[in-house]
């Protein structure tokens, strides 16, 4: 699959304003049908995800089947258990950096699962709060726990975080999450292989 390029021929999002009726303008998008109305409207926080179908295996559309409940179940051995789930994330980042949208990202996408989240609002004010899909954008990226992440994935990541903070004033730096952090005794992605610090270092450089 091709990596998505701007207008200057670098990957990622032309602008930090790319998202067109919450579509991000720079992803291929393909219509997962696993996705609902959010409850109260709210999008103000971030999940990040890994994932490797089969696993530990990349490339190959078996991802994108698994969103849009097309995996055929004897195709691997791991996909026997997996293909009658229903479940989708709003954006797909591949090892080369290309961005696939399945999910508006004003609609609720199932990646979060049973979760729990303490929230701390602009005031200080903290609470737990579980059902995270209800209010926040989920992001899977391609990849296993003990893999490293490739260089363009956090690049891309890193413009995507910028357009969702400006397109949606809720989301700041302070709101971004891994699956582990809010699922710590079902999942462990991004994995000890997803680098924080270098994420925050990309976000914090001049585009």
């Amino acid at each position: 699959m091709s990596q998505q390029r701007g207008i200057d021929g670098q990957s990622g999002i032309d602008d930090p304003s790319g998202i067109d009726d919450h579509w991000l303008s720079s992803a291929r998008r393909v219509v997962s049908p696993n996705a609902n109305d959010r409850p109260a409207g709210e999008v103000s926080a971030v999940v990040l995800h890994g994932i490797s179908l089969p696993p530990g295996k990349f490339g190959g559309d078996a991802i994108e089947r698994l969103f849009t409940n097309t995996l055929d179940p004897a195709g691997h051995p791991a996909f026997a258990t997996i293909a009658s789930l229903r479940v989708s994330a709003h954006l797909l980042i591949r090892r080369d950096g290309e961005c696939v949208q399945f999910v508006a990202f004003d609609r609720r996408a199932w990646h979060a699962g049973k979760s729990r989240w303490r929230d701390v609002d602009r005031a200080g004010k903290a609470r737990w709060r579980q059902g995270l899909n209800d209010f926040t954008i989920g992001i899977e990226l391609e990849g296993a726990d003990e893999t490293p992440y490739r260089e363009a994935q956090y690049r891309v990541l890193a413009d995507v975080l910028r357009a969702l903070i400006q397109h949606y004033p809720a989301i700041t730096t302070s709101r971004l999450t891994g699956h582990a952090h809010i699922a710590p005794l079902r999942k462990t992605d991004p994995g000890p292989a997803f680098d924080w610090a270098y994420l925050r270092r990309c976000l914090t450089e001049s585009v």
